[in-house]
């Protein structure tokens, strides 16, 4: 059921056009500029919290606000799909055999069908009314989708900077429309997370430095998906079996208790051969086997030299000894990157207990 802060107007018939199309929240807010949100976006990285992702910082003029993207915006429709998983996300921690791949990655690819859900609700809206003008986006735009979740009433930015629902927790996929309409603003949500700091205890590599605060050159989702270069020798033991991602954050919150399986879209329910992948398999992908395994998956789009890293520093991690010819075959590999990765891993494996 989408929440939505709306009047009975225009606003409550987009919220339920929106639950048809299988959005769980849906929200409004104004497309002008926040000076606090722009500061602390601005803040962050001043800190250099954002690593390599260089795009941060050169599109920050875009960032800021709607309007500095697009300044004809007048409101920003806020959605939210459901991604709650049926099973524990925690429950491969510490396999020896098995490697974790993030909730979010286990089915088909979040932007694709999202993206298609939301051009379908512009659709519907310039139906509706013709001189609307829209834009639809994906994470892929320098949008600022949780910041602007919050405003628009559908949840909240938690300590983990996750947005959080009432009623759908923290497995949220994100999207927005920007549009030239003067629709009815929310109330921005309260922050509920009180005194809990489940998600910031969670975090295997200390990636919080203070509530609300992540240093993104510290996240595993970062390490393993945007960096591209050797991860730091201090942090590969705490990636543990993680290769794509990691949900501990997410899985901790208390308000996931209220999130749903069932509310889940078909096309985001896991497939078999990702929900336990064994690194003894993923250790032997050559590239035309990676395209093919994950294609039409987010993790495609990592390239295999980048995951067969991460598969190295799993297989390091793991203490198993089956791992070390798969391990061993890689220490000569051309990237010089997945070279050091098998080099790590081997020494690890073949260290004296």
């Amino acid at each position: 059921m989408v929440n939505a802060p709306v009047t009975t107007g225009l606003e409550a018939r987009i919220a339920a056009e929106a639950r048809a199309l299988g959005f769980a929240v849906c929200g409004f807010t104004g497309a002008g500029e926040n000076p606090l949100r722009a500061e602390r976006l601005e803040q962050w990285l001043g800190e250099g919290h954002h690593g390599s992702m260089a795009w941060m910082e050169t599109r920050l003029d875009h960032r800021r606000s709607p309007q500095g993207l697009w300044p004809e915006a007048k409101s920003v429709i806020a959605l939210g799909m459901s991604y709650a998983p049926a099973h524990d996300p925690l429950a491969l921690e510490g396999s020896d055999a098995h490697a974790r791949i993030s909730v979010y990655a286990q089915g088909k690819d979040y932007h694709d069908v999202v993206k298609k859900r939301l051009k379908a609700l512009a659709r519907w809206l310039v139906a509706e009314v013709p001189e609307a003008g829209v834009k639809v986006f994906v994470d892929t735009a320098p949008v600022m989708e949780k910041p602007l979740g919050e405003a628009a009433g559908i949840g909240w930015q938690g300590k983990h900077t996750n947005l959080v629902s009432p009623t759908h927790g923290s497995w949220l996929f994100l999207g927005a429309i920007y549009t030239t309409l003067d629709l009815a603003a929310a109330e921005p949500h309260r922050d509920q997370c009180g005194s809990c700091r489940a998600c910031m205890e969670a975090c295997p590599t200390d990636a919080f430095p203070a509530p609300y605060r992540l240093d993104a050159r510290r996240c595993i989702s970062y390490l393993t998906i945007e960096h591209k270069g050797e991860v730091p020798e201090d942090l590969r033991p705490l990636l543990g079996n993680r290769i794509y991602g990691c949900d501990d954050c997410l899985a901790v919150c208390p308000w996931n208790k209220f999130a749903s399986a069932a509310q889940a879209i078909a096309e985001f329910l896991p497939r078999a051969e990702l929900v336990a992948p064994r690194l003894e398999e993923l250790l032997a992908l050559n590239d035309a086997g990676f395209r093919a395994l994950f294609s039409g998956s987010p993790i495609k789009r990592i390239g295999r030299d980048r995951f067969v890293r991460n598969c190295l520093y799993a297989a390091g991690n793991s203490g198993n000894a089956r791992l070390i010819p798969r391990v061993a075959a890689l220490t000569g590999d051309p990237d010089p990157v997945i070279a050091d990765a098998a080099q790590w891993a081997l020494a690890r494996l073949t260290a004296s207990p």
